[in-house]
């Protein structure tokens, strides 16, 4: 129950503390809305509260029946039933402009704790507790129908708060996780919400809720003229100076706006497109593992015995980041050679392929994923040209540091990446010892650090290494130290064969100019 619901129950040590910071900015409410109020802690402390009027009008919804009636039990224990009104309903089932009567007027605050639980969780517990599937982001079509349309429940009811109740101009005071805290200000932002005031303070979550997360306390008041611009980040509930200072470039929010404004040059265009590794969803099939007498098995523990061709070196994220790139021992079946392609061919070409497939065809079948669907037969993504280049410059998206590193063939065969990594194709030795050295360089490490969220489930994303402009920041190292660490870089990777080049003429002439 508690997983469906996302249910971590504030502690009232902390509601208190939480409580305290609000006071603390001279603010005063006639309205308290806790959207979903669970036991109710927050109303019972704000309302206790001798900073807060007696004729404030409260009001909690909360969807567990439970919960709610030990919540009333408490607020006629303490006296407040007459200044409290409590509803049993789903947050996602009322419109929060219509649906609730207020006893008073004035400034609305609201607080509390919502679900840090995600859709897809939901979705795998076949949970009732969820809204309406919608592209309610406004996504793209295929990051719409992707990892990137997934989304916490917080995040959903935070801003349909903001939707739903911007007119009121209230302020909003809520627990979640930093990351979700980052996506709504990046809404308000890219929607143009005026904002009277705006901070993000940490908490440690371990210490109030046992749970490994990165968490805050967002506080957004809504109105005024101005736009958000700054976000001042505070290391917890009751320091006064900001640890840091989150900004926005382009539209999009940064890490450290003071460490940004030295390292902004570098804000650009990539001159080449950053690819995501191989997507598949069927790891127990997809990957193997290759012993030191080449003998091939699957995560179900079966000998695995398919045509050669179709069978791919593997570099997973962790040893992507821990740089183990020479001596691979996992690989990766590739039915196509590009998304879309017909598959059926496999029938003919790869007889043993196709009869190993269709061996374990319900683990594509439990592929859950819409991308899959009207697909052919054991299609993957993530696959095309570009994957096939006998040269990359890799990068995990799961780490915290970020370590660009430069990898060649494996056993005369293209190394594949899993999907948590991205990388850029090159047809030469130079070229990727050239973009490694180029990517590892202080300058763009200062610049990535800037921008990135170390705490971000995935602090590398393609978007993110796009911008990183290629050709200034070559113009900026040094160039006598630079090129020795290339060369050093290029003599470590082996020579191959020349290769028919999928890139841009000029942009090769250009690199390896340099």
């Amino acid at each position: 129950m508690r997983k469906e619901f996302g249910d971590f129950q504030t502690p009232e040590p902390l509601t208190r503390l939480i409580l305290d910071t609000l006071v603390s900015t001279a603010r005063t409410w006639e309205r308290i809305l806790e959207p979903t109020c669970g036991l109710g802690n927050f109303i019972t402390g704000i309302a206790a509260h001798p900073q807060i009027s007696p004729q404030a009008h409260f009001i909690g919804v909360e969807i567990q029946a439970s919960h709610l009636a030990k919540a009333t039990e408490r607020m006629a224990h303490k006296r407040l039933a007459q200044r409290v009104e409590l509803i049993h309903a789903n947050i996602f089932d009322l419109n929060l402009a219509h649906d609730l009567t207020w006893r008073t007027q004035g400034d609305l605050l609201i607080i509390g704790n919502p679900p840090w639980v995600t859709n897809a969780e939901l979705t795998v517990l076949h949970s009732n507790n969820a809204p309406r599937k919608s592209n309610f982001k406004g996504l793209p079509g295929f990051e719409a129908i992707t990892g990137s349309a997934n989304f916490d429940i917080a995040e959903f009811i935070l801003l349909k708060l903001i939707r739903e109740l911007e007119h009121e101009q209230p302020t909003i005071a809520m627990l979640c996780k930093t990351s979700v805290a980052r996506n709504v200000l990046q809404f308000i932002a890219a929607h143009k919400i005026p904002v009277f005031d705006v901070w993000i303070r940490k908490i440690e979550a371990q210490t109030w809720f046992q749970a490994s997360v990165d968490a805050c306390l967002l506080y957004v008041s809504l109105g005024g003229t101005n736009l958000l611009q700054n976000v001042p980040v505070y290391a917890d509930l009751l320091v006064q100076t900001p640890q840091t200072m989150m900004g926005f470039s382009q539209g999009i929010l940064i890490a450290d706006q003071d460490k940004y404004q030295h390292n902004a040059i570098i804000e650009g265009v990539s001159e080449l497109t950053w690819r995501q590794g191989v997507k598949h969803d069927a790891a127990s099939v997809m990957e193997l593992e290759c012993t030191p007498q080449n003998i091939l098995h699957n995560k179900l523990g079966e000998t695995v015995c398919v045509e050669a061709e179709y069978v791919y070196p593997l570099i997973k994220s962790t040893a992507l980041f821990h740089r183990r790139t020479t001596q691979i021992d996992r690989r990766v079946i590739i039915p196509q050679r590009n998304i879309g392609k017909d598959t059926s061919n496999l029938v003919e070409q790869a007889p043993k392929l196709w009869a190993y497939l269709q061996a374990h065809r319900s683990a594509f079948d439990a592929r859950k994923s819409s991308i899959y669907r009207n697909r052919a037969e054991f299609s993957i993504f993530g696959i095309g040209d570009y994957s096939f280049a006998p040269y990359k410059v890799a990068i995990s998206g799961l780490h915290k540091t970020p370590h660009f590193s430069p990898v060649g063939q494996f056993d005369g065969r293209p190394v594949m990446f899993d999907d948590t990594c991205y990388f850029l194709p090159c047809h030469s030795p130079r070229q990727a010892a050239l973009l490694s050295s180029l990517l590892n360089h202080p300058l763009c490490q200062l610049f990535l650090a800037s921008v990135m969220f170390k705490d971000a489930k995935r602090p590398i994303t393609k978007k993110l290494l796009q911008r990183i402009d290629l050709k200034q920041l070559l113009a900026l190292v040094d160039s006598s130290t630079f090129r020795r660490e290339v060369e050093t870089l290029e003599n470590e990777i082996s020579p191959l064969p020349s290769y028919n080049s999928i890139f841009s003429e000029d942009l090769d002439l250009y690199l390896q100019a340099n």
